[in-house]
C-alpha cells in the first residue's frame, strides 16, 4: 500500500517517522488509518536501513479517538473484522524494532490505546491522555485492558479505565505512561534524538529479540522459561559477529557498526518467530 490517504511515512537517517495526517478532524481514528498504520509498520520493520520508528501526527492534536461516522465500523462483528484501534497496538506489539511515541494535544480512546505497546511515550506539556471509553458506554479497545496494567500497576490502570476521566502529561509521567514530557515544539526533535541514539550505540537483532522478550515473557507465571531460553540466547551469542564488535568497540573506545540486521539473523528458535498472531 502506497497510497496513503490518512498517515504519512517517511525516511530519514534510518528513522522511520510514522504520522497520523487526519489534522482537519484532529487525527479520528478510522479502519483505513488502522490498515495504513499496519502497512506502514510492516513497511519499517521489512527494511533493514530502518533502526527505529518515531510515531507522531500532524496538527496540534495526536489523536480524538474514533471517528464514529467512518464507514469501515459498518462492518463491525462481520466475519474476520477486527477492532481498529487493537490492530495497531498488536502490530506494534510484535514490532522488531523500536518505537518512539511523541504524543501532543489530544490524546484519548484510540489515541491513548494506540500508543501503550510503543517502547517510548513522550509527550508535550499540553498533552491530554483519556481512556474514556466508561464515559461513552463501550468498552476498552486497543487491548489496553492487556497493556496498561503492565506499564503503570492494576490500581492505576482500573482508575483511568474505570472513571474515564482525563489526565495530564504530569500525571502519566508520575504514573509511568509518559518516559519524559516536552514543550510541544522540542517533542518531535527530542523523540528523533531518542531514536537516532539508540541506532547508533545498539545492535538492532539484540533489541528486537530483547523487546520482545520483555512483553512475551514477563507475563509468564515462572522465570525457569525465561532462563532457558536465555541459555540458548547466551550459547548463541557468544560467537556471533554483533558481539565479537560489542565487545571490540568496547575495548576500542570506539562506536560500534553492528554487522548483523533483523530481516537475516534474528535466531530461528525464538518460541513466537514466525507466528503471524502473536502467540
Amino acid at each position: 500500500m502506497d497510497d496513503y490517504q490518512q498517515i504519512t511515512y517517511d525516511v530519514a537517517d534510518r528513522i522511520a517517522t510514522v504520522s497520523l495526517n487526519r489534522p482537519e478532524a484532529r487525527n479520528a481514528f478510522t479502519t483505513r488509518m488502522a490498515g495504513e498504520l499496519v502497512d506502514a509498520f510492516d513497511r519499517a520493520d521489512a527494511d533493514d536501513e530502518v533502526g527505529a520508528v518515531v510515531f507522531t501526527a500532524a496538527g496540534p492534536h495526536f489523536c480524538t479517538g474514533l471517528d464514529l461516522s467512518d464507514d469501515g465500523l459498518t462492518d463491525a462483528g462481520g466475519p474476520g473484522w477486527e477492532e481498529p484501534a487493537g490492530r495497531c497496538s498488536l502490530r506494534v506489539f510484535r514490532m522488531n524494532k523500536p518505537v518512539i511515541a511523541a504524543v501532543r494535544g489530544a490524546a484519548v480512546g484510540a489515541g491513548s490505546t494506540i500508543v501503550l505497546s510503543a517502547d517510548y511515550r513522550l509527550a508535550a506539556t499540553d498533552t491530554k491522555f483519556g481512556f474514556v471509553f466508561s464515559r461513552r458506554g463501550i468498552y476498552a479497545e486497543g487491548a489496553s485492558t492487556w497493556f496498561l496494567p503492565r506499564l503503570v500497576g492494576i490500581g492505576t490502570a482500573l482508575d483511568w479505565l474505570v472513571s474515564g476521566r482525563a489526565f495530564d502529561a504530569e500525571e502519566a509521567l508520575a504514573a509511568g505512561l509518559a518516559h519524559s514530557v516536552h514543550q510541544p515544539d522540542d517533542l518531535l526533535p527530542r523523540a528523533r534524538e531518542l531514536a537516532a541514539a539508540i541506532i547508533a550505540r545498539t545492535a538492532p537483532v539484540s533489541v528486537a529479540v530483547i523487546r520482545q522478550m520483555v512483553w512475551r515473557m514477563s507475563p509468564l507465571d515462572s522465570p525457569e522459561p525465561v532462563h532457558r531460553l536465555d541459555s540458548r540466547l547466551a550459547a548463541a551469542a557468544l560467537t556471533s559477529a554483533d558481539a565479537k564488535e560489542g565487545f571490540a568497540s568496547f575495548a576500542g573506545r570506539r562506536d560500534p557498526a553492528f554487522p548483523g540486521t533483523v530481516g537475516r539473523d534474528l535466531p530461528d528458535f525464538l518460541p513466537w518467530a514466525g507466528s503471524d498472531d502473536g502467540r
